[in-house]
């Protein structure tokens, strides 16, 4: 089941290289429509967690977030190293969310905040800026939660 550390290596890199091209590119909370009315590209900085939870607190979240994924992505890839090569699914699902995990991780202890740039709005509702590895990490966690749901990994075993 290693051989899905691969894919979480790909998300790591994706995300990592767009979030320097991002940054690099743009000023903080610059907006470039790609989609007008739908979609654009934005810098924004993330001290928090998912939906900027505890971005406003005074700084000691960025260890608490780092710790936390450390602990999670640790579990996970135990996790993974101990699935049945049968599951595949499972197996997959976890590798996206250890791949965006480490690449959040990445930024948290690196710079003090996440590098968030896909911005998706209808007027006047937006949804929060994130990037490729929140991205990987949901989808992740919803191929995680079908796969568990309807028993894909399961079928045809024996309990």
């Amino acid at each position: 089941m290693m051989r899905y550390l691969w894919l979480s290596l790909a998300i790591i890199l994706l995300d990592q290289i767009t979030k320097l091209w991002i940054d690099s590119s743009f000023t903080l909370h610059e907006r470039v429509p790609v989609i007008p009315g739908f979609f654009d590209l934005m810098l924004a900085y993330n001290k928090g967690a998912a939906f900027s939870f505890l971005a406003d607190q005074g700084g000691w979240q960025r260890w608490f977030f780092t710790g936390l994924t450390l602990v999670i992505s640790i579990a996970l890839f135990i996790w993974l190293r101990r699935l049945p090569l049968s599951h595949r699914f499972t197996a997959f699902a976890i590798a996206l969310v250890i791949g965006g995990a480490v690449g959040n991780l990445i930024d948290r202890v690196a710079y003090g905040h996440v590098v968030d740039f896909l911005l998706f709005y209808i007027d006047p509702w937006y949804w929060p800026a994130f990037n490729v590895a929140d991205s990987a990490i949901s989808i992740g966690v919803v191929i995680l939660i079908i796969t568990e749901l309807f028993g894909l990994d399961r079928r045809g075993e024996t309990t």
